[in-house]
Protein backbone atom coordinates (compact mmCIF):
# COMPACT_ATOMS: atom_id res chain seq x y z
CA UNK A 1 0.00 0.00 0.00
CA UNK A 2 1.72 3.46 -0.71
CA UNK A 3 1.58 6.77 1.08
CA UNK A 4 -0.66 9.27 0.55
CA UNK A 5 0.87 12.85 0.61
CA UNK A 6 -1.33 15.52 1.28
CA UNK A 7 -0.26 18.88 -0.59
CA UNK A 8 -2.71 21.51 1.00
CA UNK A 9 -1.74 24.30 -1.69
CA UNK A 10 -2.87 24.64 -4.92
CA UNK A 11 -1.56 27.52 -6.71
CA UNK A 12 0.15 27.06 -10.10
CA UNK A 13 2.99 29.03 -10.05
CA UNK A 14 3.53 27.80 -6.65
CA UNK A 15 2.65 23.91 -7.49
CA UNK A 16 5.18 21.72 -9.09
CA UNK A 17 4.28 18.43 -10.09
CA UNK A 18 5.53 16.17 -7.02
CA UNK A 19 3.49 12.95 -8.24
CA UNK A 20 5.80 12.95 -11.62
CA UNK A 21 8.74 13.12 -9.10
CA UNK A 22 7.38 9.89 -7.36
CA UNK A 23 6.61 8.38 -10.49
CA UNK A 24 10.13 9.31 -12.12
CA UNK A 25 11.75 7.75 -8.86
CA UNK A 26 9.48 4.59 -8.76
CA UNK A 27 8.11 5.92 -5.24
CA UNK A 28 4.73 4.69 -4.48
CA UNK A 29 3.04 7.85 -2.96
CA UNK A 30 0.04 9.69 -4.39
CA UNK A 31 -0.25 13.37 -3.91
CA UNK A 32 -4.21 14.68 -3.08
CA UNK A 33 -3.80 18.37 -3.74
CA UNK A 34 -6.28 20.89 -1.82
CA UNK A 35 -6.31 24.30 -0.47
CA UNK A 36 -6.48 25.17 2.98
CA UNK A 37 -6.74 28.23 4.66
CA UNK A 38 -8.73 27.23 8.21
CA UNK A 39 -8.06 24.95 10.73
CA UNK A 40 -11.36 23.09 9.24
CA UNK A 41 -9.97 22.62 6.29
CA UNK A 42 -6.47 21.60 7.01
CA UNK A 43 -7.83 18.89 9.40
CA UNK A 44 -10.50 17.84 6.47
CA UNK A 45 -7.47 17.05 3.95
CA UNK A 46 -4.63 16.04 6.32
CA UNK A 47 -6.06 13.52 8.68
CA UNK A 48 -5.02 10.49 6.63
CA UNK A 49 -2.05 11.74 5.23
CA UNK A 50 1.49 10.30 6.17
CA UNK A 51 3.23 13.72 4.73
CA UNK A 52 2.21 16.89 3.74
CA UNK A 53 3.61 20.05 2.13
CA UNK A 54 2.43 23.46 3.01
CA UNK A 55 3.50 26.81 3.40
CA UNK A 56 3.79 27.16 6.90
CA UNK A 57 4.41 31.58 6.89
CA UNK A 58 0.31 31.72 5.82
CA UNK A 59 -1.52 28.41 6.48
CA UNK A 60 -2.47 27.03 10.24
CA UNK A 61 -0.65 23.92 11.37
CA UNK A 62 -1.52 24.69 14.52
CA UNK A 63 -2.12 22.19 17.60
CA UNK A 64 -5.76 21.07 16.98
CA UNK A 65 -4.86 20.71 13.34
CA UNK A 66 -1.50 18.43 14.18
CA UNK A 67 -3.51 16.67 16.81
CA UNK A 68 -6.04 15.38 13.97
CA UNK A 69 -3.38 14.18 12.27
CA UNK A 70 -3.80 10.15 12.65
CA UNK A 71 -1.12 8.68 10.56
CA UNK A 72 1.26 12.10 9.24
CA UNK A 73 4.92 11.57 9.82
CA UNK A 74 5.92 14.41 8.34
CA UNK A 75 5.45 18.07 7.66
CA UNK A 76 7.51 19.76 4.95
CA UNK A 77 7.04 23.75 4.58
CA UNK A 78 8.29 25.64 1.57
CA UNK A 79 10.79 28.55 2.29
CA UNK A 80 12.54 29.85 5.51
CA UNK A 81 9.65 30.97 7.15
CA UNK A 82 7.22 28.54 9.49
CA UNK A 83 5.58 31.01 11.36
CA UNK A 84 2.15 29.00 11.80
CA UNK A 85 3.84 26.17 12.52
CA UNK A 86 3.07 24.60 15.96
CA UNK A 87 7.01 22.95 16.44
CA UNK A 88 6.63 21.72 19.73
CA UNK A 89 3.03 20.03 19.26
CA UNK A 90 4.61 18.36 16.05
CA UNK A 91 7.63 16.99 17.92
CA UNK A 92 5.08 15.78 21.10
CA UNK A 93 3.41 13.79 18.40
CA UNK A 94 6.54 12.25 16.87
CA UNK A 95 6.76 13.93 13.35
CA UNK A 96 8.71 15.16 11.59
CA UNK A 97 8.77 19.09 10.79
CA UNK A 98 11.38 20.81 8.53
CA UNK A 99 11.43 24.15 6.17
CA UNK A 100 14.37 24.90 3.51
CA UNK A 101 16.78 26.32 5.36
CA UNK A 102 18.81 27.16 2.67
CA UNK A 103 16.55 29.22 0.05
CA UNK A 104 17.28 32.46 -1.25
CA UNK A 105 20.09 33.55 1.05
CA UNK A 106 21.84 35.23 -1.67
CA UNK A 107 18.51 36.70 -2.93
CA UNK A 108 17.22 37.94 0.35
CA UNK A 109 20.97 39.35 1.59
CA UNK A 110 22.07 40.66 -2.03
CA UNK A 111 18.14 42.61 -2.30
CA UNK A 112 19.33 44.02 1.71
CA UNK A 113 22.12 45.14 0.16
CA UNK A 114 20.08 46.68 -2.64
CA UNK A 115 18.09 48.47 -0.07
CA UNK A 116 20.83 49.68 2.02
CA UNK A 117 22.23 50.88 -0.75
CA UNK A 118 18.89 52.43 -1.99
CA UNK A 119 18.49 54.45 1.14
CA UNK A 120 22.38 55.77 1.77
CA UNK A 121 22.33 56.62 -2.05
CA UNK A 122 18.98 58.30 -2.29
CA UNK A 123 18.63 56.06 -5.54
CA UNK A 124 14.62 56.04 -5.72
CA UNK A 125 14.25 59.50 -4.83
CA UNK A 126 16.88 60.57 -7.98
CA UNK A 127 15.12 58.33 -9.87
CA UNK A 128 12.26 59.94 -8.89
CA UNK A 129 13.11 63.57 -9.72
CA UNK A 130 14.75 62.67 -13.26
CA UNK A 131 11.43 61.69 -14.20
CA UNK A 132 9.30 64.19 -13.12
CA UNK A 133 11.32 66.81 -15.22
CA UNK A 134 13.39 67.61 -12.34
CA UNK A 135 16.76 67.54 -13.64
CA UNK A 136 17.31 71.19 -15.05
CA UNK A 137 20.06 71.62 -15.24
CA UNK A 138 23.87 70.83 -15.09
CA UNK A 139 25.05 71.46 -12.05
CA UNK A 140 21.05 71.40 -10.75
CA UNK A 141 20.88 73.37 -7.75
CA UNK A 142 17.73 72.32 -6.55
CA UNK A 143 19.00 68.57 -6.51
CA UNK A 144 21.83 69.71 -4.37
CA UNK A 145 20.09 71.27 -2.27
CA UNK A 146 17.39 68.82 -1.62
CA UNK A 147 18.32 65.40 -2.12
CA UNK A 148 22.01 65.48 -1.93
CA UNK A 149 22.77 66.54 1.78
CA UNK A 150 20.78 63.00 2.64
CA UNK A 151 22.73 60.82 0.29
CA UNK A 152 26.24 59.30 2.55
CA UNK A 153 29.00 56.87 1.85
CA UNK A 154 29.32 53.47 3.19
CA UNK A 155 32.72 53.06 4.14
CA UNK A 156 33.06 53.80 7.64
CA UNK A 157 28.92 53.60 8.56
CA UNK A 158 27.70 51.31 11.06
CA UNK A 159 25.82 48.42 10.07
CA UNK A 160 23.64 46.65 12.83
CA UNK A 161 22.14 43.52 11.83
CA UNK A 162 19.10 42.54 14.30
CA UNK A 163 19.04 38.42 14.30
CA UNK A 164 21.79 36.97 12.70
CA UNK A 165 20.73 33.56 11.11
CA UNK A 166 21.99 32.22 7.84
CA UNK A 167 20.77 35.21 5.72
CA UNK A 168 22.84 38.10 7.63
CA UNK A 169 25.39 35.73 7.90
CA UNK A 170 25.46 35.76 4.01
CA UNK A 171 25.10 39.41 4.04
CA UNK A 172 28.17 39.87 6.00
CA UNK A 173 30.77 39.67 3.54
CA UNK A 174 28.85 41.59 0.82
CA UNK A 175 28.70 44.49 3.70
CA UNK A 176 32.44 44.47 4.41
CA UNK A 177 33.35 45.19 0.88
CA UNK A 178 31.67 48.23 1.04
CA UNK A 179 33.63 49.02 3.77
CA UNK A 180 30.84 49.00 6.42
CA UNK A 181 31.34 47.98 10.10
CA UNK A 182 29.01 45.39 11.51
CA UNK A 183 27.34 44.38 14.97
CA UNK A 184 25.16 42.17 15.63
CA UNK A 185 22.23 41.81 18.40
CA UNK A 186 21.00 38.22 18.42
CA UNK A 187 20.23 36.85 21.77
CA UNK A 188 19.83 32.90 20.29
CA UNK A 189 22.85 32.99 18.49
CA UNK A 190 26.45 31.87 20.65
CA UNK A 191 28.98 35.26 20.92
CA UNK A 192 31.77 32.57 19.73
CA UNK A 193 29.62 32.16 16.24
CA UNK A 194 29.24 36.04 15.71
CA UNK A 195 33.12 36.71 16.18
CA UNK A 196 34.26 33.99 13.94
CA UNK A 197 33.04 36.25 11.50
CA UNK A 198 34.91 38.85 13.03
CA UNK A 199 31.99 40.91 14.38
CA UNK A 200 30.85 42.08 17.47
CA UNK A 201 27.52 41.20 19.36
CA UNK A 202 25.88 44.00 21.65
CA UNK A 203 22.77 44.23 23.13
CA UNK A 204 19.66 45.74 21.36
CA UNK A 205 19.99 49.06 22.61
CA UNK A 206 23.51 49.63 22.20
CA UNK A 207 22.57 48.44 18.55
CA UNK A 208 19.97 51.01 17.95
CA UNK A 209 21.92 53.64 19.16
CA UNK A 210 24.86 52.91 17.43
CA UNK A 211 23.85 51.72 14.08
CA UNK A 212 23.63 53.84 11.18
CA UNK A 213 22.13 51.21 9.35
CA UNK A 214 19.55 48.60 10.81
CA UNK A 215 18.90 45.67 8.89
CA UNK A 216 16.15 43.40 10.40
CA UNK A 217 16.58 39.52 9.77
CA UNK A 218 14.86 38.24 13.34
CA UNK A 219 11.91 35.71 12.90
CA UNK A 220 8.61 36.76 13.75
CA UNK A 221 7.79 35.25 16.90
CA UNK A 222 5.60 36.98 19.80
CA UNK A 223 8.59 38.21 21.78
CA UNK A 224 10.01 40.22 18.32
CA UNK A 225 6.37 41.28 16.76
CA UNK A 226 6.18 45.09 17.02
CA UNK A 227 9.72 44.75 18.89
CA UNK A 228 10.34 48.27 16.67
CA UNK A 229 8.20 50.37 17.95
CA UNK A 230 8.44 54.38 18.66
CA UNK A 231 10.14 54.01 21.71
CA UNK A 232 12.71 51.97 20.13
CA UNK A 233 13.33 53.68 16.63
CA UNK A 234 13.50 57.18 19.07
CA UNK A 235 17.09 55.52 20.11
CA UNK A 236 17.95 55.49 16.30
CA UNK A 237 20.43 58.47 15.30
CA UNK A 238 18.35 60.80 13.15
CA UNK A 239 20.36 60.32 9.99
CA UNK A 240 19.86 56.32 10.48
CA UNK A 241 18.03 53.74 8.37
CA UNK A 242 15.84 50.62 8.71
CA UNK A 243 15.82 48.24 5.78
CA UNK A 244 13.62 45.64 6.59
CA UNK A 245 13.44 41.80 4.70
CA UNK A 246 11.99 39.51 7.21
CA UNK A 247 8.61 39.65 8.26
CA UNK A 248 6.50 43.43 8.48
CA UNK A 249 5.27 43.36 11.93
CA UNK A 250 8.53 42.80 13.94
CA UNK A 251 8.28 46.89 13.09
CA UNK A 252 5.12 48.80 14.15
CA UNK A 253 3.97 50.74 11.01
CA UNK A 254 2.52 53.20 12.83
CA UNK A 255 5.69 54.17 14.75
CA UNK A 256 7.67 53.96 11.32
CA UNK A 257 5.51 56.73 10.14
CA UNK A 258 6.00 58.58 12.88
CA UNK A 259 9.46 58.12 13.05
CA UNK A 260 10.18 59.08 8.80
CA UNK A 261 7.10 61.90 9.71
CA UNK A 262 9.03 63.64 12.04
CA UNK A 263 12.68 63.05 11.72
CA UNK A 264 13.22 60.55 14.12
CA UNK A 265 15.20 58.57 11.53
CA UNK A 266 16.33 58.96 8.15
CA UNK A 267 15.53 56.25 5.12
CA UNK A 268 13.45 52.96 5.20
CA UNK A 269 13.43 50.50 2.74
CA UNK A 270 11.19 47.42 3.48
CA UNK A 271 9.97 44.44 0.99
CA UNK A 272 7.42 43.31 3.91
CA UNK A 273 4.71 44.94 5.50
CA UNK A 274 2.12 44.62 7.90
CA UNK A 275 -0.50 43.69 6.26
CA UNK A 276 0.36 42.02 3.10
CA UNK A 277 0.28 43.88 0.29
CA UNK A 278 0.11 46.89 2.11
CA UNK A 279 -3.19 48.83 2.26
CA UNK A 280 -3.25 51.41 -0.64
CA UNK A 281 -4.07 54.07 1.84
CA UNK A 282 -0.97 53.53 4.19
CA UNK A 283 0.05 56.73 5.50
CA UNK A 284 3.86 55.02 4.50
CA UNK A 285 3.38 55.17 0.80
CA UNK A 286 2.95 59.04 0.91
CA UNK A 287 6.47 59.72 2.44
CA UNK A 288 9.43 59.74 -0.06
CA UNK A 289 11.93 58.72 2.45
CA UNK A 290 10.10 55.66 2.73
CA UNK A 291 10.83 52.15 -0.11
CA UNK A 292 8.78 49.45 -0.47
CA UNK A 293 9.44 46.80 -2.75
CA UNK A 294 6.47 43.79 -2.96
CA UNK A 295 8.02 40.87 -0.81
CA UNK A 296 10.03 40.07 -3.37
CA UNK A 297 13.50 39.85 -2.01
CA UNK A 298 13.42 35.96 -2.30
CA UNK A 299 12.83 35.48 -6.11
CA UNK A 300 15.33 34.36 -8.28
CA UNK A 301 14.72 31.77 -11.11
CA UNK A 302 17.28 29.60 -9.79
CA UNK A 303 16.35 29.74 -6.03
CA UNK A 304 12.14 29.49 -6.66
CA UNK A 305 12.90 26.25 -9.00
CA UNK A 306 14.72 24.86 -6.10
CA UNK A 307 12.18 25.89 -3.57
CA UNK A 308 8.91 24.14 -5.92
CA UNK A 309 11.15 20.78 -6.75
CA UNK A 310 12.67 19.92 -2.87
CA UNK A 311 9.31 19.11 -0.98
CA UNK A 312 8.80 15.94 -2.81
CA UNK A 313 12.80 15.10 -3.27
CA UNK A 314 12.15 15.44 0.99
CA UNK A 315 9.01 13.57 1.30
CA UNK A 316 10.30 10.88 -0.49
CA UNK A 317 13.63 11.34 1.56
CA UNK A 318 12.05 10.51 4.94
CA UNK A 319 9.59 8.47 3.87
CA UNK A 320 12.23 5.70 2.75
CA UNK A 321 13.82 5.87 6.24
CA UNK A 322 16.21 9.23 5.83
CA UNK A 323 16.05 12.64 7.91
CA UNK A 324 15.31 15.84 6.00
CA UNK A 325 18.07 18.20 5.21
CA UNK A 326 15.84 21.30 6.97
CA UNK A 327 14.63 19.08 10.18
CA UNK A 328 13.67 21.74 13.10
CA UNK A 329 12.79 19.08 16.03
CA UNK A 330 16.01 17.06 15.90
CA UNK A 331 15.11 16.24 19.38
CA UNK A 332 12.01 14.19 18.35
CA UNK A 333 14.47 11.67 16.35
CA UNK A 334 14.70 8.92 19.11
CA UNK A 335 11.06 8.80 19.72
CA UNK A 336 10.42 9.01 16.33
CA UNK A 337 12.44 5.76 15.73
CA UNK A 338 10.32 4.04 18.31
CA UNK A 339 7.13 4.82 16.77
CA UNK A 340 8.09 4.39 12.76
CA UNK A 341 11.07 2.25 12.94
CA UNK A 342 14.40 3.34 10.43
CA UNK A 343 12.66 3.15 7.62
CA UNK A 344 9.21 4.48 8.69
CA UNK A 345 7.28 1.33 8.85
Amino acid sequence: MGFKVAQVFDIPSVAPDHQKTFDDAGFDAKIEKSFCLSEEDMINATGDADAIIGIATFQPFTRKVIEGLKKCRFIQSMGIGYDQLDVAAATEHCILVANVPDYCLDEVSDHAMALILACTRRIVKLNEVVKSGGWKGEPDLEIQQQVWPSISQLNGQTLGLLGFGRIPQTLVPKAKAFGLKIIVSDPYVPEDVVKKMGLEKVEFDQLLKESDIISVHSALTPETHHMLGLEELKKMKPTAHIVNTARGPIIDGKALYTALKEGIISTAAVDVTEPEPINPDDPLLTLDNFIVTAHSAHYSPKAFKELIDRPGREVMRVLKGEWPVGLLNPQVKEKYLEKWGKTGG
